[in-house]
């Protein structure tokens, strides 16, 4: 089992055992750690890049509880350090948050959303229809995401039986393996770009300037 260690440090830096070191059939290694601070890619968001021990991280996905880091060189058993790129981090989290945030407001509103999409440039919410669904427009969406930002509420973490959940000031909490931003005025600018309905979902896409 590797530690998950973004999913309550927001560091970039650190130390990590290198516990195995795969050839793969394909070219390269897979590198298992005991503990990561790499995010794989998973749950509508992009895989963190960075260097183990100095060598440039291809790509990092979940394998049962295992995270697996792809290097182009081998690394030797033992201590490595551990370094993601933080510009990268940055962007993926806020992409990540404003999905968040788009997919309550849409609860809000009776909408229930059933699949995200938040890679830069291609952010996504699909919701479908509650019970009772009320208007979910984008000059709704626009305005109460801009009061939200402007309010800078807080990233907060709690544990439910075991399982992290994550939300902001006195929004809901989610079960989410994801990273987020510290606080919500660091989303900057959020647009609501489009909104369509297709075979009876809603499909609302936004972009972060």
């Amino acid at each position: 089992m590797t530690e998950r260690l973004y999913y309550y440090s927001d560091e970039l830096q650190g130390a990590a055992q290198v516990l195995a070191c795969t050839p793969m059939e394909e070219g390269g290694y897979a590198i298992e750690l005991d503990a990561t601070l790499f995010h794989p890619q998973g749950g509508g968001q992009p895989a963190d890049g960075g260097k183990l021990g100095g060598i440039p991280v291809l790509r990092v996905v979940q394998q049962g509880d295992k995270v697996l880091h792809f290097t182009a060189e081998p690394l030797a058993a033992g201590p490595v350090s551990v370094q993601v790129d933080g510009e990268q981090r940055r962007l993926h989290t806020r992409w990540h948050s404003a999905g968040h945030l788009i997919g309550w407001l849409g609860e809000t509103r009776g909408w229930q959303p059933v699949k995200a999409h938040h890679w830069p440039g291609e952010g996504r919410i699909t919701f479908t229809p509650g019970a009772e669904p009320q208007t979910l427009d984008q000059d709704f969406l626009q305005a109460e995401l801009a009061r939200l930002i402007a309010a800078d509420l807080p990233r907060r973490q709690v544990a439910v039986d075991g399982l992290r959940q994550v939300g902001f000031g006195e929004l809901p909490t989610y079960g989410c393996g994801g990273t987020h931003v510290p606080s919500l005025a660091e989303l900057g600018a959020v647009n609501i770009t489009a909104l369509k309905v297709k075979k009876g979902q809603l499909i609302v896409q936004y972009a972060l300037d």
